[in-house]
């Protein structure tokens, strides 16, 4: 009990990992953070391949008798965060956290008084993100991309749900094979469903962590997790959402215009062909000092851009295409029934948060 006589609280955290390094600075931050600590922590081991072996991470002492590592089945977090949400034992509120974050130091105190500030209609309540970035120079493309999960709504790197809202919306859907979208998705289906998502006060920081040249080319997949999106939300859901729309119009474009001059060289019609041919060139020149000019501007750090920016739009396109195509009978999601939220608070949300 607490001194107001409310009942507690408890909460379970729920990390799905791929046996990154950081999963144990994650856990050590965790561990050290001031306040009342989870009444359970959820490894989710998402790795792939076989024999399986023991996940390499060392678990603070503090956390050892209440964490649990259980197997995933290498689908992709969303599948991952099912799966600790299903083992996550009878709490009230369920908090994910990415493998590769720092809680700050009063971590637990903060998410405390988040929670404990959450109205009857607060169905979730996100974090803080903070990214570091160099101070002797400026970031680089990588870099900057991962710093806009610092503005990114409803991110689950940390984000706080009531157990009984991810259960009444069927929590996260699987079919988003990634870490993209798919905290989206869900945070679109709860608001739908009569919820609201708070903003809380805790901090957690998100390293940029490496990454090797072709790193801007493999993240071209979450192209496929937007068409997704436009067939279950509607193509307006990027107003909603508040999601950026990148460059993937221009991509098309860039594309449509090197496709146009290889058909047309080989029909015989150079002038055309190279009409295309410099629209092609033009697209790619200006995508790639996009990305350089507020870069570094390292010698590195240009090959890369100017290599990246000629592979990025067809390889953007190829996952559009096949998404529309893997997609095409997928039907938009049905209007919910709103929940029955109570107006006044009830027991739940006079609970303080205790260990």
């Amino acid at each position: 009990m607490t001194a107001h006589g409310d009942e507690p609280l408890r909460y379970t955290v729920v990390i799905p990992t791929v046996g990154r390094p950081s999963l144990t600075g994650c856990l050590r931050a965790l561990s050290a953070a001031a306040g009342p600590g989870p009444v359970r922590v959820v490894l989710v081991d998402d790795r792939r391949g076989a024999p399986r072996t023991p996940l390499p991470v060392e678990i603070p002492a503090t956390l050892r008798p209440v964490t649990s590592v259980v197997p995933g089945r290498a689908r992709g977090p969303a599948a991952a965060r099912n799966t600790g949400l299903r083992v996550a034992g009878p709490v009230p509120w369920i908090v994910f956290l990415d493998d590769d974050v720092v809680p700050g130091p009063t971590w637990c105190d903060d998410l405390a008084r988040d929670l404990a500030a959450a109205g009857p209609r607060t169905g979730g309540v996100t974090a803080r993100i903070e990214v570091p970035l160099p101070t002797d120079r400026p970031p680089t493309d990588w870099e900057r991309n991962t710093a806009g999960l610092a503005t990114a709504r409803w991110i689950t790197a940390d984000m706080a749900y009531r157990r009984e809202v991810l259960e009444s919306v069927g929590g996260f859907d699987e079919r988003f094979p990634r870490a993209y979208r798919e905290d989206a998705d869900l945070a679109l289906r709860v608001r739908a469903a009569g919820w609201e998502l708070a903003a809380g006060t805790r901090t957690t920081t998100h390293p940029v962590r490496p990454a090797g040249r072709w790193v801007s080319v493999r993240v071209q997949a979450g192209n496929a997790d937007d068409v997704l999106m436009n067939r279950l939300h509607g193509r307006d859901w990027w107003r909603r959402a508040d999601a950026p729309r990148g460059r993937l119009p221009r991509h098309l474009a860039v594309t449509a215009s090197a496709a146009a001059a290889l058909t047309c060289a080989a029909l015989a019609r150079p002038v055309a062909a190279t009409a295309c041919a410099a629209l092609w060139l033009a697209g790619t020149a200006e995508f790639a000092w996009a990305r350089i000019a507020p870069g570094p501007r390292t010698r590195d750090e240009i090959i890369s851009m100017a290599l990246t920016s000629a592979v990025v739009p067809p390889v953007a396109t190829w996952h559009w295409l096949g998404a529309h195509l893997r997609h095409r009978r997928t039907r938009p999601l049905p209007r919910p029934v709103p929940a029955v939220v109570p107006e006044a608070p009830g027991r739940a949300v006079r609970e303080r948060v205790l260990p």
